[in-house]
C-alpha cells in the first residue's frame, strides 16, 4: 500500500464553546454505549427460523465481549487493516481506534465541530487536507498514522496522550474511555487474538445477491483497499464450491512475513468484520472456519496452508 508524506502538525484549534461542546460529548457518549451494546434488529434468524436478528460484531478479551454496529466494525477493519499494512504495532491500532470512536464513533460522517468531518473529524481549516480528502476514510486513516508515527515514543504512551498528542481536542482526556474496546477490537483485527471476533448478521436477501464475479470484484476490492493484498489465481477446491457462492482465496503472508499465522487471522477476522459489506457466509483460516449462519468460528473439515484465507461469499445463481 502506498504511504501518505507525513503532514505539518496542524496547529492548534481555536477556543470552543465548554458547555456545547460537553453536551455534544455527553450526547456521543451515550450513542456509541447505545449502538455498541444493542445493535440494529433485522432479518429473520435462520436457526430459529422466525425470531429477529440483532445484527452486532463482537471482539472478545479476556472473557468479555466488546460490541460494535456492523458499520463501526466495517471502519474499525479499515482503521486496523491500514495499521497492519504499513507494518504497525497493535498499539497503533488501538490509538486509531480509540480516536474514531470518540471522534465519530467510527461512522464516516460529514459534519462535527466547526469545519470537523470523517472517521477522525479533522479539520480542512487546519492542515488535514480538503473536506473531500478527509471524507475518504483511506486518506483521512493514512492521515491520522502519518502523524501518529511522528509521535516519539507513542508505543509507551497512555492511549488518551497519544490520540491527543494527535489531535489536540479541548476535551484530551475523552479517548480513555474507549482503550478497552479499542484493545479488543485492536488484538483481533491486527490477529493476535485468533478465532475471538464474530457478527451477528441476518442471511444476505435474495436480491441482494451478486452475480459470482461481481461478488468476487468486490471481496478483492475491500482486500486491496484495506489491507494492499490482492486474491489469489485459483479458487480452493472448485468441487465442493456451492454454486449459489463464490470464494476468494489470499496469501496473508505479505501483511506478516515472520508470522504468517498472525496474518492470516488479521485478515479472516477483517473479512468478518466486513462480511455485511462483502456477503462473506463463510471465512477460514487454518483448521476454523466462521459461519455466519451460525455466528461463530466451529472446526474446518480441511486445513489451509499456513497464511492462506479462503472467503466465501453468498452469490446469485
Amino acid at each position: 500500500m502506498a504511504l501518505l508524506a507525513a503532514a505539518e502538525p496542524p496547529a492548534p484549534p481555536a477556543p470552543r464553546r465548554p458547555f456545547r461542546r460537553a453536551l455534544t460529548y455527553l450526547v456521543a457518549i451515550g450513542s456509541v454505549c447505545a449502538v455498541a451494546t444493542v445493535g440494529v434488529v433485522v432479518g429473520l434468524n435462520r436457526l430459529t427460523g422466525g425470531g429477529p436478528v440483532t445484527e452486532r460484531c463482537t471482539a472478545e478479551l479476556d472473557g468479555a465481549d466488546w460490541f460494535l454496529s456492523p458499520a463501526q466494525a466495517d471502519n474499525a477493519a479499515l482503521v486496523a487493516g491500514t495499521a497492519v499494512a504499513r507494518g504497525l504495532p497493535a498499539r497503533a491500532t488501538t490509538i486509531g481506534l480509540a480516536t474514531a470512536l470518540q471522534e465519530s464513533k467510527l461512522i464516516n460522517i460529514d459534519h462535527g465541530d466547526r469545519d470537523s468531518v470523517g472517521l477522525f473529524q479533522q479539520r480542512p481549516s487546519q492542515g488535514w487536507g480538503t473536506v473531500e480528502q478527509i471524507m475518504d476514510p483511506v486518506y483521512s486513516t493514512n492521515a491520522f498514522y502519518d502523524m501518529l508515527v511522528e509521535v516519539e515514543g507513542y508505543e509507551d504512551m497512555a492511549v488518551t496522550d497519544a490520540a491527543q498528542t494527535v489531535q489536540r481536542s479541548a476535551f484530551p482526556d475523552a479517548y480513555a474511555q474507549h482503550e478497552m474496546r479499542s484493545r479488543a477490537w485492536a488484538s483481533a483485527l491486527t490477529g493476535n487474538s485468533r478465532g475471538v471476533l464474530s457478527c451477528e448478521l441476518a442471511p444476505v436477501a435474495d436480491g441482494d445477491q451478486r452475480a459470482p464475479d461481481a461478488a468476487r470484484d468486490v471481496v478483492a476490492g475491500r482486500l486491496g483497499r484495506d489491507l494492499g493484498l490482492a486474491p489469489a489465481t485459483e479458487a480452493t477446491d472448485p468441487s465442493r464450491q456451492d454454486p449459489a457462492s463464490a470464494t476468494v482465496t489470499v496469501d496473508a503472508t505479505p501483511l506478516t512475513p515472520d508470522d504468517p499465522g498472525r496474518g492470516a487471522w488479521a485478515t479472516g477476522q477483517w473479512a468478518v468484520a466486513t462480511a455485511q459489506a462483502t456477503q462473506a457466509i463463510e471465512v477460514q483460516v487454518a483448521d476454523q472456519v466462521w459461519l455466519r449462519e451460525k455466528a461463530d468460528w466451529l472446526p474446518a473439515e480441511t486445513r489451509l496452508p499456513p497464511g492462506e484465507v479462503a472467503i466465501t461469499v453468498d452469490a446469485a445463481e
